[in-house]
């Protein structure tokens, strides 16, 4: 190896090192700028923001790892368009070919009432009233809805009436098998329904169904996305590989025209991968129940129901 090339690979290196430092550091500032919370020094907290700060982390690490990386790759590489696509693969490529937190929560939310709806069902078979159930089950309410019913149970000890305030709870469910149950219930509160008990657990059988079958479908998208993290795995190693033993193998995207050649390629890696994030998605079926603004009026909100 001549004296040139040596000289070629230790800058090339010590680029490299440089640019980690500056994708780390700038990792480090976005990190001690979103953890800065004036709330927490001056003991105040915020209790709806609370939920939110985990979220945030991750979104903020995401960040700072798509930006370090891209960084590293460009200095790397000497790619404008490497680098973008290697960001954009750090910020998108989890998302995908990862695990789906939104789903996991939706199937717990969907097992949880269906196990509240349950609970109903075995307090009124005990010849309590709907209100008396309600309350006697809040604290027992599984813990994807216990925020839920307790505010409904508070809603009740304070005096409000039953209809509006499962209305209310329907709306911070936002859940098209909560409306379900809850349209039973409304119904039941109104106009006092026969049998309220037997159709609370079929409610409660269709809802177990329902979250059988989206773990069913979570079970087929995981084998698709094993097999597609095995092809992304492949190609990227051999990728780095290539570029750190026969960097001379890539030179001829080093012109315009390679960079608009890598360009397409990421562009159709980018286009396969939306196409298989479409694919996998669960579409969720439309609610019937929500809440709707009476601005007319200063009272509680109205409900707008459509017949099931």
């Amino acid at each position: 190896m001549s004296a040139g090339n040596i000289t070629i690979s230790a800058t090339t290196a010590l680029s490299a090192l440089l640019g980690l430092g500056v994708g780390i550091g700038l990792l480090l500032v976005i990190i001690g700028w979103r953890g800065t919370d004036p709330a927490r020094s001056s003991g105040w907290r915020r209790p709806r923001r609370t939920q939110a700060v985990p979220g945030d982390q991750r979104r903020t690490l995401r960040i700072g790892l798509a930006i370090a990386v891209g960084v590293l790759v460009g200095v790397a590489t000497g790619w404008v368009v490497g680098a973008v696509l290697a960001g954009l693969a750090v910020w998108a490529l989890p998302r995908i070919l990862g695990r789906d937190p939104e789903h996991a929560r939706r199937v717990a939310r969907i097992e949880a009432i269906a196990t509240w709806t349950e609970m109903l069902r075995d307090t009124l078979s005990a010849a309590a009233g709907l209100e008396q159930a309600i309350l006697a089950t809040a604290p027992l309410a599984p813990p994807a809805i216990r925020s839920e019913i307790t505010d409904l149970a508070e809603r009740i000890e304070n005096g409000d009436r039953l209809a509006p305030a499962l209305r209310r709870l329907a709306d911070h469910l936002a859940d098209p098998t909560g409306d379900l149950v809850i349209a039973a219930l409304v119904l039941a509160a109104e106009q006092q329904a026969r049998q309220l008990a037997d159709l609370l657990g079929s409610l409660a059988h269709a809802a177990r169904e329902q979250a059988s079958m989206r773990m069913r479908v979570e079970a087929g998208r995981s084998r698709t996305r094993t097999s597609v993290r095995v092809i992304v795995g492949t190609t990227l190693g051999f990728a780095v590989l290539v570029t750190l033993l026969n960097r001379h193998y890539l030179s001829a995207f080093d012109t315009v025209t390679g960079q608009i050649v890598l360009l397409g390629i990421g562009v159709l890696f980018g286009l396969g991968f939306a196409w298989l994030a479409r694919i996998a998605a669960v579409p969720e079926p439309d609610r019937f129940l929500s809440l709707t603004e009476d601005t007319t009026a200063g009272h509680a909100p109205l409900v707008a129901e459509r017949q099931v």
